[in-house]
């Protein structure tokens, strides 16, 4: 039998061994490499690197493991996928889309140039006030660091000389360069999963969002819109993973204005939190699907195999349960799809694991959830 196949993965997180389970189903081997011994993904394989892209020996060493690369975050300096590359193994996404995407004012601007609705944004300097910056924008408006931002870390909501200051000083300590965007006055979030090889190209259902301080917590599939609103985000969301020349998975989150408009908010170049439903109220999952356009194999159908499907995060609260308790707690719904990442500590708002339930009425299943998830402490 010829030998198996290994996709590396950088990153060991819940989205590596979502990733991580659907590949190994499919026979194929993983190797992982984080920063931390024993990370989510990292239990589940033998083929564990313990440091980072930044050490050159360290990454020779996995990216020689690896038959193909790819990521669980955008947070990987493009130039160090540039050097997997060199090696000669293939990436995806690769660095150059990868470079596109991790600073937030070069993915607008690129947005912007193909015509893709964006919030008005510029670049954020020493000597800009509040003065200049909301004449420009309008006010409030959001302060965003280019780089390193995730969950609503890195953006400050900013409304005066004052907090501008604050903010400045506050997201400076996350990266040196920052951007302003002005503020969107939305109705409802949105986010669709675009995969895309070279020979197709598809999409999930547009999700509704719902945020708990910053950080994804409900996500509604699919989301109660008109279609042609439907049809536009995702034909939206499709132009702007071409906009990227982006190959692999992408969420892309955007927002619905009252007048109906669509604006496109973030991409991430890798599977998502809108799209964790998809595992079991899809045909093929955002990971299978993952691994798939990795592997540049024919793509798995999106479509759903229940009329609706409700997930929710289980964030870090105090004083956690202890694990057979949760068990109990969760277990107790007969439709209800548990997920626990194992990661070795928990702290408020952390993503310990979420929960999924699918079903023929939507107002049901979202008060099912949302009633399980009050009870869960992790």
């Amino acid at each position: 039998m010829s030998k198996k196949i290994c996709i590396g993965i950088l990153g060991g997180g819940q989205l590596a061994k979502m990733s991580t389970l659907a590949a190994s189903r499919l026979g194929f081997d993983i190797s992982i490499m984080d920063k931390e011994m024993q990370s989510p993904a990292g239990q589940l394989t033998h083929h564990e690197t313990i440091g980072w892209v930044d050490d050159h020996l360290t990454l020779h060493s996995f990216a020689a493991h690896c038959d193909v690369v790819t990521l669980e975050n955008e947070f990987v300096d493009h130039h160090r996928i540039e050097t997997i590359e060199q090696l000669g193994k293939k990436v995806f996404p690769s660095s150059a889309t990868i470079a596109l995407i991790q600073d937030k004012l070069l993915q607008k601007q690129t947005l912007k140039k193909k015509r893709i609705p964006v919030p008005s944004f510029l670049a954020v300097n020493d000597d800009d006030s509040y003065a200049t910056l909301a004449g420009k924008l309008g006010g409030p408006f959001v302060l965003k660091s280019r780089k390193m931002g995730y969950d609503g870390y890195g953006n400050a909501m900013v409304d005066s000389e004052h907090s501008l200051r604050d903010a400045v000083r506050h997201l400076s300590n996350r990266h040196n360069n920052l951007m302003a965007e002005s503020f969107v006055r939305f109705t409802m979030e949105l986010a669709v999963m675009v995969v895309r090889t070279k020979k197709e190209i598809r999409t999930y259902p547009v999700v509704q969002t719902i945020q708990k301080n910053h950080i994804c917590h409900t996500v509604i599939a699919p989301a109660q819109i008109a279609s042609a609103i439907a049809k536009k985000a995702i034909k939206i969301a499709v132009d702007s993973v071409k906009a990227v020349n982006g190959y692999g998975i992408f969420g892309v989150e955007m927002f619905l204005t009252e007048d109906g408009k669509i604006i496109v908010n973030e991409m991430a170049p890798r599977p998502h939190n809108s799209g964790h439903y998809t595992i079991e109220a899809c045909v093929t999952s955002q990971f299978e699907n993952h691994i798939r356009a990795v592997m540049e194999l024919p793509l798995g159908s999106t479509a759903m195999v229940q009329p609706y499907a409700v997930m929710i995060n289980l964030l870090g609260k105090h004083d956690p349960q202890k694990r057979m308790e949760v068990y109990r707690t969760a277990l107790q719904h007969p439709d209800m799809h548990l997920h626990i990442y194992g990661k070795s500590g928990s702290r408020p708002g952390r993503k310990m694991g979420h929960i999924t339930i699918t079903g023929n009425n939507l107002k049901k299943i979202l008060k099912e959830a949302t009633a399980l998830e009050a009870e869960i402490s992790l």
